[in-house]
């Protein structure tokens, strides 16, 4: 076994590997850009070398650097995680030719399985059923076009060389076919460096399943189960478990060793995963991952193996440490990725500084995997996964319940994330009774928004905190005063004729919410919409306990300046204290403004000053997190001023476009 190992990544699967490699007593080396100085995994590694800005093209995926950095260190193996240049041949051919161990599979295999088109090529030859499409070396828009039109709409526009749901585009009409391409490229170009693209028909209602392989150099080839991966948003992983659900044996069987086959027909050697479109009893390979994957760690649960831990021995020559009659399973496990994004806003990635980041412990049948921390930023040039939880059980009822509740003790503010929006998915009955296919999610639309307002719950422990936050200062002004006991100080309501209700005014997104507090005894007389319910409330730092209903809550609050976060078991809110005193806003006198939803770089501007839009027309092209998004009229009108170039990089809420006034 090599004894220096490199990990060419970041984040969670650059912590993860690290871990393993040091319960086997290997000295890790991390590498890192600019950005990620301070990041958790470069904290974890032994040693640790910069390689360049933030952007991931300057780093991450600059091949020379990352080899220089493995020269630096005296490395004696790379490990590449997943993303990044993972699944790049060339990256795999050239640390061989550093003198390096690559820890995967060889290059040329992994060009025959990491090449979307090559792979399908590959599987038709070995007779695996394919999904109908197009995947040749022609490139052209009008090729593709033809092909789209034989294969008839809808049809999937995806990467060639990718995966994640970068580069992936459902076009429905023929005339949405050039621009989709034109997206899918740039997207494709941003995240692999390449922007070879195929065609796949596309099934309205299928399944995702996959299959997890492994093979070692010595001609052994095993499968460690399948997964279900069909629970998507935007062609992107957000839950998986393992076994699949609600698929019959044979079936079961039958996707297992057709991965095998697909592995041996690949001269494939390391982790990999075959993905398969499942219709009724009918299977289509779509892919094959020549990586590990984000949701491995499921498939570690119900085995109690480490891939990782099998990556390193295949790759220093080592036989697979079992045959396929010793791999077992036992009961289920689910895994959810918790990401900085806005679920209620169609998924917009969030940037942000992580003032509290609180994931639970983690125990046998609960694991953490995350390269994330309080004070952590959440920055534009990366993927915003910021941890996955990751649950056990007997059966899948108990693994999802515990899921639940792990996601139920997590607390971050000053980043949006998608926590209640994942334990709404668990907790939705269609998703519990199983079988669920990739457009679910699509489906379910306004059925999995959140409430409209804030609960009684999040703006009692909201007020109670400003109240006490206002009462502490209070005092300590008091200290510093000629009198430390004088109660012209207090801020709790006390009246020479008595206690008064003491007034705090949130803004609870445009609508502004008034809870009124008033001591009473032994509790706070908490008064909301014309409901009142006395209340004890105790607070240690930004956690607050109180009972509401019969019901013990812990929330956790958390105040920047007016701003005032609520974290509660089910429910995350971001509230606006109003100042009272404060004079009110004037009105904007712009007649339409179109902000950044989110920071990011401007990767095209399709309007000009002066240019007539209709509502829904593209005005310009937004990248954030190595994804595209499309920003659009939000009305007809006549575009002001454009304030921003391509390759522009933007705050969020910043200005892009002001329209002129009707």
């Amino acid at each position: 076994m090599f004894q220096r190992l490199l990990i060419a990544n970041r984040g969670e699967i650059a912590c993860r590997v690290i871990r393993t490699a040091k319960r086997l007593g290997l000295t890790t080396i991390a590498v890192h850009s600019e950005a990620d100085r301070n990041a958790l995994h470069v904290a974890m590694a032994d040693a640790a070398f910069e390689i360049g800005p933030a952007p991931a093209r300057e780093s991450y995926l600059d091949i020379a650097r990352i080899l220089d950095a493995a020269r630096r260190s005296a490395a004696e193996a790379i490990h590449p995680g997943y993303g990044f240049l993972s699944e790049n041949a060339d990256f795999a051919a050239a640390c061989v030719g550093a003198g390096l161990v690559f820890v995967g599979p060889p290059a040329d295999a992994m060009r025959a399985m990491g090449d979307k088109a090559h792979a399908k090529s590959v599987m038709e030859a070995a007779g695996v059923p394919v999904l109908p499409g197009y995947h040749g070396a022609g490139q052209e828009d009008a090729r593709f076009a033809a092909e789209a039109q034989r294969l008839d709409y809808p049809v999937l526009v995806k990467a060639a060389a990718g995966g994640g749901g970068r580069g992936m585009r459902v076009v429905e009409r023929a005339e949405d076919l050039v621009p989709a391409l034109a997206s899918a490229r740039r997207e494709s170009e941003s995240a692999f460096g390449d922007g070879r693209l195929i065609l796949e028909r596309y099934l309205p209602r299928p399944r995702h399943i996959e299959a997890q392989i492994f093979a070692d150099t010595r001609g052994g080839a095993v499968h460690i189960f399948e997964r279900d991966c069909s629970l998507q948003r935007r062609h992107q992983k957000i839950v998986e478990e393992a076994p699949a659900v609600a698929i019959a044996d044979v079936l079961r069987q039958q996707l297992c060793a057709t991965a095998v086959a697909a592995a041996r027909a690949a001269g494939y050697v390391g982790a990999g995963t075959v993905e398969f479109l499942v219709e009724g009893e009918a299977f289509y390979f779509i892919e094959m991952n020549a990586r590990l994957q984000v949701e491995h760690p499921v498939t570690e649960m119900i085995t109690g193996l480490d891939l990782v831990e099998w990556q390193l021995r295949v790759a220093a020559g080592e036989p697979l440490p079992l045959r396929q009659d010793e791999i077992v399973r036992h009961g289920h496990a689910i895994e959810a990725r918790l990401y900085a994004e806005d679920a209620a806003r169609g998924f917009v990635p969030q940037a942000g500084t992580l003032r509290h980041f609180r994931l639970p412990r983690g125990d046998a049948e609960l694991r953490i995997e995350t390269g994330a921390r309080a004070g952590d930023v959440v920055g534009v040039h990366y993927d915003g996964l910021l941890a996955k939880l990751v649950a056990h059980g007997d059966d899948r009822a108990i693994a999802i319940a515990r899921l639940a509740a792990g996601l139920a003790d997590t607390r971050i503010a000053g980043v949006v994330t998608n926590r209640d929006y994942l334990i709404r998915v668990l907790r939705a009955p269609e998703f519990m009774a199983g079988g669920i296919d990739t457009g679910f999610l699509a489906r379910a639309g306004d059925g999995l928004r959140p409430a409209d307002r804030a609960s009684f719950a999040a703006l009692a422990a909201a007020a109670f905190a400003v109240a006490d936050d206002d009462d502490a200062r209070a005092t300590r002004a008091a200290a510093r005063g000629p009198d430390p006991h004088t109660p012209w100080m207090r801020r709790d309501g006390w009246r020479l004729a008595g206690r008064e209700a003491r007034e705090i005014h949130l803004f609870d997104g445009d609508a502004e919410r008034t809870i009124r507090l008033r001591p009473e005894r032994a509790v706070l007389s908490v008064e909301i919409d014309n409901k009142a319910v006395g209340l004890s409330f105790a607070r240690a730092g930004a956690d607050v306990t109180f009972e509401l209903d019969g019901a013990r809550l812990a929330a956790t609050v958390l105040r920047q300046k007016d701003e005032v976060t609520v974290v509660l078991p089910d429910e995350t809110r971001r509230l606006m204290l109003r100042d009272v005193l404060a004079p009110p806003a004037e009105a904007d006198a712009v007649a339409a403004r179109l902000a950044a939803p989110m920071p990011g770089k401007v990767l095209a501007v399709h309007v000009e000053p002066g240019a007539k839009v209709v509502r829904g027309q593209l005005l310009l092209v937004l990248e954030a997190m190595k994804m595209e998004h499309a920003i659009t009229a939000p009305a007809d009108g006549v575009v002001e001023a454009v304030n921003f170039l391509a390759g522009d990089v933007v705050e969020e809420g910043a200005l892009l476009i002001a329209f002129a006034a009707a």
